[in-house]
């Protein structure tokens, strides 16, 4: 990622690049415990259906940008093996730390190889056509510059390849939608200053407002050159998962 000179503040939903991983940086060790707790543990359910959505099979290899502490990576680990690969990239290194703990330590169940490495996701370190999928969850949103990180998802995907966003996104029918501003504006920074950093519990909802909606999500993937793009609702229109393929 990278960004302009200035502050941005949390309640913007916009920081600088070095705000944004110092930010992660500092809520690693808190991040999955929040997730769960935010989700109420539903986010587990929410990366499955989008591996199924990058079309992976066994001997795949496949890389998840901006991977956090590794789950969405892990999930894919378990669909291309036997013979697949997976790499994980962040530019945070604490949550690559924890995402290399985690693969230390997941259950005796079949799946690839994973490396977790540390990338920028707008100059992806990875040549052209290199994996058979790109996948990012919960993690586009955090973008500078949210059409040149597509656009590097694109280019390391081989022809007839899957690019795949996993995001929140802002239902605009209620109740949900009343429900959502309740919980996305008072509970989760409330829940943020619980678990001791209230910015960045107060810039991750923000920055779901100004994040692009799943029409004009879709409309930008199209625009990075992907082709037979398409998004699926689910949670009430809280959670949007685009896919779309690299064209022959």
């Amino acid at each position: 990622m990278s960004g302009g000179s200035g502050q941005l503040s949390p309640a913007d939903g916009r920081l600088e690049e070095p705000q944004v991983r110092a930010m992660f940086d500092r809520i690693a060790r808190v991040y999955d415990r929040m997730n769960s707790v935010m989700t109420a543990g539903l986010h587990h359910k929410w990366r499955a259906r989008a591996v199924d959505l990058a079309a992976v099979t066994p001997g795949d290899r496949v890389v998840d940008v901006a991977c956090g502490t590794g789950d969405l990576s892990l999930e894919l680990a378990r669909r291309v093996a036997p013979g697949g690969e997976v790499v994980g990239c962040d530019f945070s290194e604490q949550m690559l730390e924890l995402a290399r703990e985690k693969g230390a330590r997941t259950p005796a169940v079949p799946h690839a190889p994973i490396r977790f490495e540390w990338a920028n996701a707008l100059e992806l370190p990875y040549g052209d056509g290199e994996f058979a999928a790109a996948t990012v969850g919960f993690g586009a949103r955090n973008f500078s510059d949210l059409e040149q990180g597509l656009r590097e998802m694109r280019r390391v995907v081989r022809p007839g390849g899957k690019v795949v966003v996993l995001e929140i996104t802002t239902p605009t029918r209620p109740p949900l939608s009343t429900f959502y501003r309740l919980w996305f504006d008072r509970v989760v920074p409330g829940l943020g200053r619980f678990a001791g950093d209230s910015d960045a519990y107060t810039y991750l909802p923000s920055s779901v407002r100004r994040f692009p909606g799943p029409h004009e999500l879709a409309a930008a993937l199209a625009r990075s050159g992907l082709t037979n793009v398409r998004y699926v609702l689910t949670a009430g229109g809280i959670i949007a998962m685009h896919v779309g393929e690299v064209p022959g």
